[in-house]
C-alpha cells in the first residue's frame, strides 16, 4: 500500500517539523513557572458595598437585556416588513 505508507510518512515529516509553540511563551509575560502560585491583592469591602455592587450590575445588565431585546424585535420587524412588503 504505497498510498498509506506515503500518508503516514508525510504526517510523521509534518510532525517532526512542526515548532514547539509553548516554547515561545515560557519566558515571556513575566516568566512561567508551573509551581509559582499567584496571589491576588484584593481590597476589602464589606456587605454593604457587595450588595450595592450586586445592585449595580444587575441593573446594568437589566438594561444591557433590554436594548438588545428590543433591537432584535426591531430587526425582525424590518426583515418581516421588507420580505412581505416586496
Amino acid at each position: 500500500m504505497p498510498l498509506g505508507e506515503s500518508m503516514i510518512s508525510t504526517i510523521k515529516s509534518n510532525k517532526n517539523i512542526m515548532l514547539d509553540k509553548s516554547k515561545r511563551f515560557r519566558k515571556t509575560l513575566g516568566g512561567y513557572n508551573k509551581n509559582r502560585k499567584i496571589e491576588y491583592n484584593l481590597p476589602n469591602a464589606t456587605p454593604e458595598q457587595l450588595t450595592e455592587i450586586r445592585q449595580r450590575l444587575k441593573k446594568e445588565n437589566e438594561a444591557l437585556w433590554i436594548k438588545a431585546t428590543v433591537l432584535s424585535i426591531l430587526i425582525i420587524i424590518v426583515l418581516a416588513w421588507v420580505l412581505f412588503a416586496s
